[in-house]
């Protein structure tokens, strides 16, 4: 049985169907913070709820009694957390702090308890910030522009810490530019898919050449599987990339021709903490975790907008009736 936290969330979701469907049990945890809306986040849940292995307990991990769910299973996935760069500036900084620091060191304490569990911690590119060197290895200095991803190393160092003075097989994994079905509403690819259905403008953050090594979910699911049972992993921290740098523009692009029609885009600059370029070097995750990126940037990318269409479709037709 294994406990993924953060199961309501993108990629928690697409974890706990993708273990269930390999016949484990899983006990998922989610608190249904308000960065998005809650029946987004159930509907991510609705596959899983439907199987007889899958456990659903609405805890908020920086408060929550954790020792019995621990002591259940055999190892952890931390997917929880506050997720998105430009939200964590300001007033809401705190939840930032709540949810991807105390809530890790709260996990991270009951699993001390039993070292041997392996557990996988969900941590970002966004560590690296504006990285000196592309594409970026594991070794290079972390220098992370945002409060978000301060927030991100801080539990990366946690889990060593952790390691270092009580055993726990950590293995931390750096996710760079998720996509796919499900992709956060906060997220580029799903508010410009959106927007191309619904015939809307979008907002695009500087002059759309910013490159990003985008990573479809299915690519990041099978690199924490993995993780999870590699021999060598124990200790080691995981870049885990899509293989290619792409330009928003590109992205743009492709959503164009997908919809059959041009967007029409509205610039503005670009953001604090927005990076200009990522790009993963995984030749670690290949290695240990033999990991390879298997799904084709345009491939993917149609495959979020053919979701986001049925889902526009659905909640057309509940409209109507």
């Amino acid at each position: 049985m294994f406990l993924v936290s953060g199961c309501a969330g993108f990629i928690g979701s697409h974890l706990t169907e993708a273990l269930l469907e390999s016949g484990s049990a899983v006990i998922g945890i989610d608190c249904f913070s308000d960065n998005y809306d809650r029946s987004e986040k159930l509907r991510n849940l609705e596959r899983a709820r439907s199987s007889d292995h899958f456990d659903f307990l609405p805890i908020d991990l920086a408060r929550g009694d954790l020792h019995d769910l621990v002591s259940e299973c055999e190892a952890i996935f931390h997917l929880a957390g506050e997720p998105g760069v430009r939200g964590s500036w300001g007033e809401r900084f705190e939840l930032y702090l709540r949810n991807n620091v105390l809530a890790t060191q709260r996990l991270l304490d009951v699993a001390k308890a039993w070292p041997e569990k392996r557990f996988v911690y969900a941590s970002s590119s966004s560590i690296y910030g504006d990285a000196e060197k592309l594409p970026t290895p594991e070794e290079l200095a972390p220098k992370p522009v945002s409060p978000y991803g301060m927030t991100k190393l801080a539990g990366e160092h946690l889990c060593q810490l952790y390691r270092s003075s009580h055993g726990v097989e950590v293995v931390l994994m750096r996710y760079f530019s998720v996509y796919g079905p499900r992709q956060r509403p906060d997220m580029a690819f799903n508010i410009f898919c959106r927007a191309a259905i619904k015939s809307e403008p979008i907002t695009v953050f500087g002059d759309g050449r910013q490159t990003r090594d985008f990573t479809f979910i299915d690519d990041v699911v099978a690199a924490t599987r993995a993780a999870v049972s590699a021999p060598h992993a124990v200790g080691g921290v995981y870049n885990v990339g899509g293989g290619s740098q792409v330009s928003l523009a590109e992205g743009i692009e492709l959503i164009e021709q997908f919809a059959g029609r041009p967007l029409d885009v509205r610039r503005v600059g670009r953001p604090r903490g927005d990076v200009r370029d990522t790009g993963a070097d995984t030749a670690r995750a290949r290695k240990d975790l033999g990991f390879v990126p298997r799904v084709d940037f345009r491939d993917g990318l149609e495959a979020e907008f053919n979701w986001m269409l049925n889902v526009e479709h659905s909640l057309s037709a509940r409209r109507s009736n």
